[in-house]
């Protein structure tokens, strides 16, 4: 069964931001009184079909990778004999629409995905997520650790002016830095000293051209989870020890700690032995004494325990604050996504970070084992990602589609009809090596 977990999420994944894109079509189409004659996911061959009582056929097709809205065309010869008796009668054609209606059904697509994304963040949101301190450390004398205070463990308060919250704001306003030159201004606060400071790293053509570039470690920037208590349970050594929520260890039996896991690492090891721990507790330093609990494992082995649990913050949102944050957000990954498309353009920024249909596939199916938040948020960032690429101004896209229609409107009249086809061809061609270019990169990963 988890060899079909994969497909299967992304046949969830693309059929979700597909429906939702060719509905945005299709809802302006239908609302501006020209027929749709069908509305197709997939290409190929129907599977499945179905009719409403406006005649307009739903098709459910072989091949999954997009889909289309196909409107009446009264100047297209072919579509009238074939599909005449489908045609109610007084049937609006697309070209009879103004300008501007064509455009508004050309740009419907893009902003369902655009909206989509909206509201899967505000869900995500409303429901409540786990948001991670963005705290790092490191250990080498010339870098961001040691300008923060040496090896003590430090909290990135913003990138560049820009405010951060946790780890994936971090790497969105370091990735908005790639293939630049200059210096990344961090914005940090020492957790011990609780002094707040600006870290300069400077950087020179940062990443360019790196496929996968590593923004943290090239910066020595090392997340870390700090060893602070967030629950003591009852009755446990932890709690006859004087332990407490909110307590920071730094230091077991005089041997310094920073990490929740060394911390851990050194109970473990010690079932039954007195140690002594220095711990920050609001503002202050003290020194607590507690004997951890021998347990004896599943497989026969000895080790220690005390009875804590690490910080976990779960921060949710209203329903007007969550849709307010969905919509923030979704602007934020379509700036970024403009962003790297510019980078790649370029050449700042390696095109081997595009992602083809079978790199697709493997994050969707990746994000499926994860859990539902993760590929939840995929399915956000691939339909925001849908949404840019057919805004782009190539023939075929609906971008070309608007570029068209703005020229007939300046023209006063459409472009040559051989000059259109001439340039659908060039777009065909081009998105054809697109696609190639793509599930080459695809293929040279997992090669």
């Amino acid at each position: 069964m988890e060899i079909l977990q994969y497909p299967l999420a992304f046949l969830l994944l693309l059929g979700v931001i597909v429906v939702f894109h060719e509905f945005g079509h299709f809802i302006v189409a239908r609302h501006s009184g020209v027929h749709v004659v069908r509305f197709s996911v997939g290409f190929g061959k129907p599977l499945l079909r179905w009719s409403d009582k406006y005649g307009t056929e739903f098709v459910l097709a072989a091949i999954p990778f997009g889909g289309y809205v196909q409107m009446y065309d009264d100047r297209d010869p072919v579509m009238s004999a074939v599909d005449n008796n489908s045609i109610p009668m007084g049937a609006i054609g697309y070209t009879a629409l103004s300008p501007l209606w064509r455009i508004a059904i050309s740009l419907a697509g893009p902003a369902a995905n655009f909206l989509l994304a909206v509201v899967i963040y505000a869900l995500l949101f409303m429901v409540g997520t786990l948001q991670f301190t963005p705290t790092f450390d490191g250990a080498q004398a010339d870098t961001a650790s040691a300008n923060a205070g040496g090896n003590r463990p430090f909290e990135v308060l913003s990138v560049d002016g820009e405010t951060v919250k946790n780890y994936q704001d971090v790497a969105i306003e370091l990735g908005d830095r790639l293939g630049e030159s200059g210096e990344i201004v961090l914005g940090v606060l020492d957790l011990e000293s609780s002094q707040r400071r600006e870290i300069q790293l400077p950087i020179e053509r940062w990443h360019e051209g790196i496929s996968e570039p590593d923004l943290f470690g090239s910066l020595d920037l090392r997340p870390v989870r700090l060893s602070i208590v967030g629950q003591v349970v009852e009755e446990s050594a932890a709690q006859r020890a004087g332990l407490q929520t909110g307590d920071w260890i730094v230091a077991v039996d005089g041997q310094r700690v920073s990490r929740w896991s060394e911390w851990v690492d050194h109970i473990v090891d010690s079932p039954g032995r007195t140690m002594e721990f220095e711990v920050l507790r609001e503002g202050r330093r003290i020194y607590l004494e507690a004997v951890a609990d021998r347990v004896i494992t599943e497989d026969g082995v000895e080790i220690g325990r005390l009875g804590v649990a690490p910080v976990k913050e779960k921060v949710q949102f209203g329903p007007l604050d969550a849709f307010a944050l969905g919509a923030s957000k979704t602007w934020d990954m379509t700036v970024m996504t403009l962003a790297m498309m510019k980078k790649m353009i370029v050449g700042s920024v390696s095109a081997e970070n595009l992602v083809g249909p079978v790199g697709i596939v493997k994050i969707a199916g990746d994000s499926a084992r994860v859990g539902w938040y993760f590929f939840l948020n995929i399915m956000a960032l691939m339909s925001i990602s849908l949404g840019v690429l057919n805004l782009l101004p190539i023939p075929m896209l609906d971008g070309g589609h608007v570029v068209f229609t703005g020229i007939e409107m300046l023209r006063g009249r459409p472009m040559p009809e051989r000059l259109q086809m001439t340039v659908m061809q060039i777009g065909i061609v081009m998105l054809g090596a697109m696609m190639i270019f793509v599930t080459y990169n695809d293929l040279a990963r997992l090669l």
